[in-house]
């Protein structure tokens, strides 16, 4: 299965499209609280001018269900990140709302670990994948940290159920990429400051090499 490329953090149609014309599987845009948040309004002007066949990622904290169903609907998304501080039955009512089009994931910080939490999130239905990243007390996403791969890798090894599942995200760059795919072997990958220039402008070339980079780890894996 091929992996799963997410470039997060759009604030421009022609970041965006440099993203999709690079490669990437999905585009995220951030709703919530953070200088690379956008509006729906922003979002839908932009979504119109990608490719069908790229996703459109809505990327929520704190967001009440009618806030990022409303969001959905007037943006164009065709999936959404929900972070850990979102109701238990989230996922559940957007699934019965959009149906199984709409890509949900949920994230995970490391820090609250990756054992009996991952399992029960990777066996909720209404998840598509659980996106494991790290996190500050300033921010729960975008940090530019990564996270201790090794033992994550081992507590993944105890509960494989998780990994088929997993999207890898946190200080990932082109040059360190490929050592994550190697240790983790997750699903999907997703980067956001690793690519950038400022916070919501990207750079073309490291955008390209990372995608590169992680399409030829990926590869090599198979």
């Amino acid at each position: 299965m091929s992996l799963w490329i997410k470039i997060c953090g759009n604030t421009s149609v022609e970041d965006a499209l440099l993203s999709a014309e690079a490669g990437a599987d999905a585009v995220g845009f951030v709703f919530a609280q953070s200088p690379r948040r956008v509006t729906a309004e922003t979002v839908a002007s932009i979504a119109g001018r990608l490719p069908k066949s790229v996703e459109k990622i809505g990327i929520f904290v704190d967001a009440t269900f009618e806030q990022i169903a409303t969001t959905v609907r007037e943006s164009g998304l065709t999936g959404v990140q929900l972070h850990i501080d979102s109701t238990p039955d989230m996922a559940k009512r957007l699934r019965e709302e959009f149906g199984p089009a709409l890509r949900i994931l949920r994230v995970l910080h490391y820090a609250d670990g990756i054992g009996e939490v991952a399992v029960h999130i990777s066996r909720d239905t209404n998840i598509d994948a659980l996106l494991l990243d790290s996190r500050t007390a300033e921010a729960v996403g975008g940090t530019g940290l990564t996270f201790d791969w090794k033992s994550a890798g081992k507590s993944l090894s105890r509960n494989p159920e998780v990994s088929h599942r997993l999207v890898v995200a946190g200080g990932l760059k082109p040059a360190n990429v490929a050592d994550a795919i190697s240790t983790l072997r997750p699903w999907g990958v997703d980067v956001v400051s690793g690519v950038e220039v400022s916070p919501g402008r990207k750079d073309a070339g490291k955008v390209r090499d990372f995608i590169a980079i992680a399409r030829s780890a990926s590869a090599r894996l198979a």
